[in-house]
Order: C-alpha cells, then structure tokens, then sequence
C-alpha cells in the first residue's frame, strides 16, 4: 500500500473534522514545541501505545515527525496492524511551524524554539539539552583572540551567562584577529566592547563583565560558580593560576595556545580521576626568553580563531555531557601544513600541581614571563 502524504495544511483540515494527529518525535524533541494538539509517541513506542490511542482499525491517522520520514516508517508499521486510513504529514514539524500553523509550545520559549532550532534537531541535544546550555555558565579568560570566537559561538549557542575577564582595552593591533571587536571601538575596555558584540548576536545571553587582572587573590572569586572556563590567556602566570584554581574548585579547564603559525588545545577536569592538569604539560613556568607573545613574536590572524573554536567545541561537549573530550590528549595544528597531531598526554605522578605528593600552599602571582603588551 502506497501511504497517502499531505501537506501541513491539510492535516490541520483533517484535523480539526476528527482525525487522530501523531507526532512520532522522541519527547525531547517535542519539548520544544508539536503541532497544536497532537498526540506525542515515539516511533519506537507507537505499535505498543496505538490501540489505546486508536481502538478502531478504520479509525483516521495522520502521523509527523521533524521532517516527513519517520512518519512513513510508523504509517507503514501501522498499516501491517491493520490500519486502513493512513496519512503522512510532508516536512513534519518543521514544515508545520514554518507555515505558522497552531504550535503548542514546550518547556522553551517561541524565540528560544526557533533560535535553536538546528540544535533541537540533533537527538544528542534536543530541547533538554538546548534547556543545559541555556543554564549554564561559562568563563570566558580574556577578550582577545582566542576568546572572540569562543565568545561569539558560546552565544549563538544559548549558553546562559557568559563571565568576560579582563583588564585591557581594544587597539587597532588587536583588530588583525580579536573579531569581537571594531574599529570604531578602539580604546574602549575589552569587556565592553565584547559585551555589545555579544548582546548585538544574542539578547538572550547573559554576559558578566569583570575588569580586572586576574591574580591569586581574586582567582577564585572570578571563577567561582562557573561550569567549565575557558584559557583565552596570553601568558603563563595566568594560566598558572587559572591551573590550581579549577583543580581546587574542580571546575573543568578548556585550554588553547597560538605561537606564530601553530596552535594547541586541552581538557584539564580535576572532576576525572586520571585527568591531567597544566603542570603535567608544563611543571615550571620558562623563563622570559623562552616565552615570547604575539607581540614579540606574531601570530597569524586566522589561528586564534580555529584554536579558539576547537576550545568552544570541547566546552560545549562538557556542557551537553556528549563526545569524547580531549582530557589526557594534546591536539597540535600546523597552520602552515594545514595538519592537526595528536599527542597523549597522561597525567604526570610526579607533577607539582596534581602528583601524589603535590601539596596546595594557597595561590601565588608568579613572576611575569611574558607580557601582553
């Protein structure tokens, strides 16, 4: 039996003169929003559920899903019981709602269901997860290269509050790869001015600004109640402290460095027993000559930028719980031969910062090695 197919349209017609509308999503996917009215069972569940939906064989069904194929496979299904009056609705869900017919909404918003609507698609994040990253909360160490990209896409993605750190102001110097920032904003605080390029992506997001270096004695303070944070740091006394203060706070740590034409990103989570932590990468910080910055030795433009997005993704992976992350690997891109290498990275029995005999003796500034400007 060929099964009939209808538009949108007409399943509302036969809707509304007594047909039985299905929608055959998983629950997570019809929480944010089905057709007005329908009836929500998953594919996998109708042949156990449809005859206490439905009694009668020639009672009339009218099954949709996201975009039209999962309701033929339950049509079909549903014809081999014996059902005779079968149709499937043409571009399911997303069709319906682009064609603005009734929509009852779920746990999110109308903006929120259609702002994230690629992300409510994808069964590993559906509207429970798009709901977790709305909830969450994000530290976002420094405005600059690395930060402006995983700034812009943690906000198109919905994560729910977005803590800026940092005490610079926006140069035109920065402008070759800092993206969140313009021209007409030089001189304006780094906070500020990714602040309005945020809200301008976003209104919906939350973004806490905090001026201010960080050091041993606010460390904490700044990072405190965060979910995962994010190293947008240009220099190893930060990273130092960022370090042990997520290992204390057991916050997730997403690390990324640029150098001239090469990159390289980690996962430290002092949550996983075996993780290591930066001082399994790094025991000592090196001395000045040894650590030049952007500043003395260049970057190119566009590598902060793909170093900074592969930091979003592993964030965004620990957010959802999904994925494997990159704890106990070193990912290394080679912009110049366009490769990525990936290093194991075990976690070091004899590090000072997480071996069995480390201790903690409260935080320190370690001397500057490397300045930001």
């Amino acid at each position: 039996m060929a099964i009939e197919r209808i538009s949108p349209a007409d399943a509302l017609r036969r809707q509304q003169a007594g047909a039985i509308l299905i929608d055959v999503r998983e629950d997570d996917e019809r929480a944010a929003g089905k057709p007005a009215g329908a009836i929500g069972v998953p594919l996998g569940d109708i042949l156990d559920r449809i005859e206490a939906i439905a009694p009668a064989f020639d009672a009339p069904l009218l099954l949709s899903c996201a975009h039209g194929q999962r309701s033929l496979h339950a049509a079909v299904a549903l014809h081999g019981l014996g059902y005779s009056r079968l149709a499937s609705v043409e571009g399911g869900f997303v069709r319906w709602a682009a064609e603005g017919l009734p929509v009852d909404r779920g746990a999110l918003c109308a903006d929120a269901a259609e702002r994230y609507s690629r992300h409510l698609l994808l069964p590993e994040v559906g509207a429970a997860g798009q709901q977790r990253l709305l909830d969450s909360r994000v530290a976002l160490i420094g405005a600059g290269g690395l930060g402006s990209p995983a700034g812009l896409y943690l906000a198109a993605a919905g994560v729910g509050t977005l803590t800026l750190i940092d005490n610079d102001v926006v140069e035109k110097s920065n402008l070759q790869r800092q993206v969140l920032h313009t021209d007409a904003r030089v001189g304006v605080a780094k906070t500020e001015s990714a602040r309005a390029a945020l809200n301008a992506l976003n209104p919906g997001v939350h973004i806490a600004t905090r001026r201010e270096r960080l050091q041993a004695a606010n460390v904490e303070a700044l990072i405190r109640d965060h979910d995962v944070v994010i190293d947008g740091a240009d220099n190893f006394p930060t990273r130092y402290l960022l370090d042990a203060a997520c290992r204390q706070l057991r916050i997730p740590l997403v690390y990324g460095a640029v150098h001239r034409f090469s990159g390289q990103v980690s996962v430290f989570d002092a949550r996983r027993d075996g993780s290591p932590c930066y001082r399994c990468l790094f025991p000592e910080p090196p001395a000045a000559a040894d650590a030049p910055n952007c500043a003395e030795a260049g970057v190119l433009g566009v590598l902060p930028g793909i170093i900074g997005l592969l930091q979003t993704n592993e964030a965004i992976k620990l957010l959802l719980g999904i994925g494997a992350t990159l704890v106990g690997r070193l990912l290394c891109f080679d912009a110049l031969a366009g490769t990525f290498r990936e290093l194991k990275l075990p976690r070091d029995p004899q590090c000072p910062g997480c071996g069995a005999q480390a201790q903690f003796r409260g935080y320190a500034d370690i001397e500057q090695v490397c300045s930001a400007h």
